[in-house]
């Protein structure tokens, strides 16, 4: 059954009619991320508006080795932004991102189980830091980048965005291109690096959406492939016109130094995520048939 929430969230995400989004909703069985292709092939979507909307609340932390071999990004998830600030939360989110720099544990699990600098495991100090706060916390993911060759630069947009880079040749231009990717969020460095699931997702789009307009196979596939084209263009790192010289892409810039991106990570909190959204009209009418 398609509840009203779904429909007003596909709204939101898309700028789609009412109508529209619960169609598409019905076609795809309630999936919302196949209703949002759906639209988009139909041309329903004005645009995906919310379609990277960050609910959940937390931090990230960053950190890089003395010799800028390695570097950690870590993320913390709480409930609520008052708690994202507290004092006791940041602190609990830095010692772990130093237990993961000296320890390197591989996951979360393991990392649940060392032991931190009281002498209790970070387990036991989660469940501390709960029942002092009040709030559920949740340590929700962290991954690290070696550099094969060069270094490890990065950068920290608050405490909400962090970006690990590894590059070669690049000199003081890391912590630049790391800037670079917190704002313009590539999906990855270059062309050949795009994962093919996405790749033939926006071609089936393109595809679908070029084919309404009548023309025939052969200019439409030309349409297609002028749009894949943008597409690359618009989501590689090495395509990007750099931001702090947009005459320039990003592939021109490190070339200009005879410099290379080896690698790159980019955290940002709660995405992925959805905080919950209490229905209280719904809340209450259950409460009231249960008396």
């Amino acid at each position: 059954m398609i509840t009203a929430g779904q429909v007003k969230e596909l709204r939101e995400r898309t700028g789609a009619g009412m109508m529209d989004c619960k169609k598409a909703l019905g076609e795809t069985n309630g999936d919302l991320d196949e209703a949002i292709a759906l639209l988009r092939k139909k041309g329903a979507a004005s645009a995906e508006k919310k379609a990277g909307r960050i609910a959940a609340e937390g931090v990230v932390q960053l950190l890089i080795s003395d010799d800028a071999s390695c570097g950690t990004l870590l993320e913390v998830n709480c409930e609520t932004d008052f708690v994202a600030k507290d004092d006791s939360f940041n602190g609990f989110a830095a010692a772990l991102t130093h237990l993961i720099v000296s320890q390197n544990p591989a996951d979360v699990e393991a990392l649940s189980t060392l032991t931190m600098e009281s002498g209790a495991s970070v387990e036991a100090e989660r469940q501390e830091l709960i029942a002092k706060i009040g709030e559920n916390i949740s340590i929700r993911r962290f991954e690290t980048l070696v550099a094969e060759a060069g270094q490890i630069a990065g950068y920290m947009h608050g405490t909400r965005i962090g970006v690990l880079v590894s590059t070669s040749g690049v000199g003081e231009l890391g912590r630049d291109l790391a800037m670079h990717i917190a704002a313009s969020r590539p999906v990855c460095i270059s062309e050949a690096d795009m994962p093919s699931d996405v790749l033939t997702r926006e071609r089936e789009i393109y595809t679908a959406q070029a084919a309404e307009s009548g023309k025939s196979p052969e200019i439409v596939e030309k349409m297609v492939d002028g749009r894949v084209k943008k597409f690359l263009k618009e989501n590689t790192l090495l395509g990007q016109p750099f931001v702090k010289n947009p005459d320039i892409s990003v592939a021109e810039l490190l070339s200009q130094g005879n410099a290379s991106m080896d690698g790159m990570l980019r955290f940002e909190v709660g995405e992925g995520l959805e905080k919950k959204v209490d229905d209280f009209v719904a809340e209450v009418m259950a409460q009231a048939k249960a008396e």
